[in-house]
């Protein structure tokens, strides 16, 4: 009877007439599968939506056939199966209109994007038009708006502008009833903040409203190296807190292997240029895991280039990094932020991108990170994870605390992101090795007590659930009954299953 709906409904194959598009045989689409390769789930029919009231119509029909879920798919970046819905909907958020535009309030300049749109079209948009762009961003940014909206978004500059989600100030998002709203801090700020770090439990972002700000002409770019972990965390967080007029713009940082491995070795660290590593420079203790610290400042066009210099040296004057191993360029502001994508082209030239993905993602306390340090990368990980294994620390308090997302105690707190770029097996490693892997650190976070989150999170038992979000577990489960009462949204994600009485028995035991 849905799928019957649906045909109905999907009389055009060009979306931007109105109708719903639907592709009934879904055996091998794309939908069926996510960047992770880990998992395959099947859908009854893949959406493409033309607007918001498409994906409401969407919504709706799931309500009236047993059993159906929807899931939101982005560009299809997920690593473990959290866009699917299998023997579901899957909405193609790509298809929705990609048009923009700009907004100039009382408070500011914004632009409405839609929900379907890469951060990497809202950049070249703002810049290209207005000269404008927003603060917030992700390392790739061939992401979708909504994805990253519905998980965090972070990156660099997290610790001084805050996360993706506290950089938004208006959404329009579909609840599981299948109903319209427009939320933000004032209307609606229930639903703005459950939805926000929400995971797609509550709702389908289809719009965002983004602040922008004048877009930065050039960006000076620097790394250094650390054979010592406690003077790589203790400058890196010394930089984190720095007053804002006596800061950077970017922090991040990774462990890479002390090797010429050209993957997991010291080939990974220099900037383009011509710059090379000199090994003999490192001191005689270095271990087999070494550090790099990466920064950024940003210079705009009234600003004097030897007063960038001037900040950027004092800055980085009294760091203890191994001198000698310094390694700058002065970039365009686009470049920079587009710098993951020669990461990409290289990986689908030597056949990584099309393989499995097992990545982990962990927020760590700093209180605990010397620790997981010592245990993972100097154990488990010392030869490195075919990938990058970033390390840097961002702060608590740039989180607004009624979103959904689940964080560590401590106000410091480091992201530990192993991105994994193996080649397929036989000519990489297993796959089951990698993942057995990852749940062995998961396993030495916990049995260890440190404090700790999943970001990007994948559990099965509803107590595993219950741990990770911890005293935000209730709201959760609240917000779940209100918004998304069957249970329709996001079923990939394991959490609540599609039955009336489920979610709301949960709550009422609350």
């Amino acid at each position: 009877m849905m799928l019957a709906y649906m045909d109905h409904a999907a009389a055009s194959a060009e979306p931007d007439a109105g109708e719903l598009t639907v592709a009934v045989d879904a055996a091998e689409c794309a939908a069926a599968r996510d960047f992770g390769g880990l998992v395959s789930a099947r859908p009854a029919a893949v959406v493409r939506p033309a607007s918001a009231a498409d994906v409401a119509s969407a919504i709706r029909a799931a309500t009236r056939t047993a059993h159906l879920t929807v899931a939101a798919r982005g560009n299809g970046h997920s690593v473990a199966g959290q866009a699917m819905s299998g023997g579901g909907l899957v909405l193609d958020m790509r298809a929705l209109p990609r048009r923009m535009q700009l907004v100039r309030l009382a408070d500011g300049i914004f632009a409405d994007v839609p929900g379907g749109a890469l951060w990497e079209e809202v950049l070249h948009w703002a810049v290209s038009n207005h000269g404008l762009a927003p603060a917030s961003w992700t390392d790739y940014l061939r992401l979708t708006v909504g994805g990253t909206l519905s998980n965090g978004g972070v990156s660099g500059q997290s610790f001084r502008y805050g996360p993706q989600v506290s950089n938004v100030t208006e959404l329009d998002v579909v609840t599981g009833d299948g109903e319209c709203h427009v939320c933000s801090r004032s209307t609606h700020p229930d639903l703005f903040f459950a939805v926000l770090g929400g995971l797609g439990q509550f709702g389908v972002i289809t719009r965002a409203r983004i602040p922008l700000y004048p877009a930065p002409q050039t960006v000076r770019w620097t790394r250094v190296v650390y054979a010592s972990f406690a003077d790589y965390a203790a400058d890196a967080e010394w930089l984190v807190t720095r007053p804002a007029n006596e800061a950077f713009d970017y922090v991040e940082g990774f462990a890479f292997v002390c090797s010429d491995d050209p993957v997991n070795g010291w080939p990974s660290v220099p900037i383009p240029g011509g710059a090379r590593f000199d090994p003999t420079i490192l001191p005689a203790a270095a271990g087999p895991v070494l550090y790099c610290l990466e920064v950024a400042l940003y210079q705009h066009h009234h600003q004097r280039a030897d007063d960038m210099d001037k900040r950027v040296g004092e800055m980085m004057e009294r760091l203890k990094y191994v001198r000698g191993l310094e390694f700058a360029a002065g970039v365009g502001y686009v470049d920079f932020l587009s710098r993951v994508n020669r990461v990409e082209e290289e990986a689908r030239r030597n056949g990584s991108w099309a393989a499995p993905h097992p990545w982990l993602n962990i927020f760590i306390s700093s209180r605990d990170i010397a620790a997981f340090d010592r245990a993972v990368l100097h154990g488990m990980l010392a030869d490195g994870v075919d990938g990058p294994m970033l390390v840097y620390p961002m702060l608590k308090s740039k989180w607004d605390q009624a979103t959904s997302v689940a964080l560590p105690e401590g106000e410091i707190f480091y992201l530990v992101a192993l991105l994994r770029f193996c080649r397929p097996y036989p000519g990489g490693p297993p796959v089951d090795d990698l993942v057995a892997q990852n749940n062995a650190i998961i396993d030495a976070c916990r049995s260890n007590g440190y404090d700790y989150k999943i970001y990007f999170p994948s559990y099965h038992a509803e107590s595993e659930w219950a741990r990770h979000f911890g005293a935000k577990w209730a709201r959760f489960v609240e917000r779940k009954a209100r918004y998304d009462p069957l249970a329709i949204l996001a079923p990939g994600q394991n959490i609540f299953s599609r039955s009336p009485s489920s979610v709301a028995a949960a709550a009422a035991a609350m």
